[in-house]
């Protein structure tokens, strides 16, 4: 392959015949007139290009995707599926369309019902993709798999644009009848993590990113569980603790300050050195991203954060 170029043309002949599985079904499909003759000739020249084979006949008129060829189309497939809709939007001002969205099952079921509701009230039209995922945010956003990340980061790297759409506060989560839950209810004292070394701890199953926050909270609180128990959402967690089993630390966007018994469980705030430990949340994106009217119109309805900080 000479140079680093591709001719976009060709691409788009690509697109369509891995769509389509042929080359005659591909100029049919084609947004505007071709013949099949010009269709073969561009993916021929890309492969050409490349130096290898972008398909292989699987039927008389069935072309499928080699390896190499499946890889490529996984790339250029949202581009062309997204062209006429963005194409449409700079040209009118429409807004339709699917904006990628990825975040934590937490901040999914918690933070991002308000935030489109808010979205479609001005934009009803666009559509977004919500995909929970347990994956680096930044690894996501360079890989092109989403359009906007809402997480946590520990460090923002330079090539990427952050924007504070939350707060989250880690509340520990106690059995009611726990020695620890009937000293804090009786306002003797606060919470003490360190009182709880001895009591298997309940975390988020691993791999899931709520469950780096909790031993991040753990760490802050130089304590190190002897024995664990996993879950794989607040709820179960929550049950595994009324039932006795252990203590956890769950998120919550509120910031209630007060001690609370509730179904046989004592929440209270995670408080460290007379502070109230808090993450901050951001919506992420690259910030070479071309422009986007989706991307704007998400970032515009946005939660608004209030950074006081009990």
């Amino acid at each position: 392959m000479s140079g680093e170029t591709i001719q976009l043309h060709r691409l788009e002949g690509f697109f369509w015949v891995a769509r389509t599985g042929g080359y005659a079904k591909a100029a049919r499909a084609f947004p505007y007139p071709i013949t099949q003759p010009a269709v073969h000739n561009q993916v021929k020249k890309l492969e050409d290009e490349l130096g290898v084979s972008l398909f292989e006949r699987v039927a008389k008129d069935r072309m499928a995707p080699t390896p190499a060829g499946q890889l490529l189309y996984d790339f250029v497939r949202p581009f062309f599926e997204a062209l006429p809709t963005v194409l449409r939007s700079v040209r009118d001002g429409e807004y339709g369309g699917e904006l990628r969205v990825s975040s934590t099952s937490f901040l999914l079921r918690r933070l991002l019902p308000a935030w489109i509701r808010k979205l479609h009230g001005t934009h009803p039209d666009v559509m977004v993709h919500l995909e929970e995922t347990a994956g680096d945010a930044v690894r996501l956003l360079r890989r092109g798999a989403v359009d906007l990340a809402i997480d946590h980061l520990y460090e923002v790297p330079d090539d990427i644009a952050t924007m504070p759409v939350a707060q989250v506060r880690p509340r520990v989560v106690l059995p009611a009848d726990h020695p620890e839950a009937k000293t804090i209810l009786s306002g003797a004292r606060p919470f003490e993590m360190v009182q709880m070394d001895s009591t298997p701890f309940v975390s988020y199953a691993p791999g899931q990113r709520a469950r780096e926050l909790q031993f991040m909270a753990l760490a802050e609180g130089s304590v190190t569980p002897t024995s664990m128990l996993s879950g794989t959402s607040a709820e179960v967690i929550t049950g595994f603790v009324e039932a006795g089993l252990g203590w956890s630390i769950l998120p919550t966007i509120k910031s209630e300050s007060e001690v609370i018994q509730e179904d046989g469980v004592v929440l209270a705030p995670l408080v460290r050195s007379g502070s109230e430990t808090v993450f901050d949340i951001v919506a992420a994106w690259r910030k070479d991203t071309p422009a986007n009217p989706l991307l704007d119109a998400m970032l515009e309805a946005a939660p608004q954060v209030k950074r006081n900080r009990a």
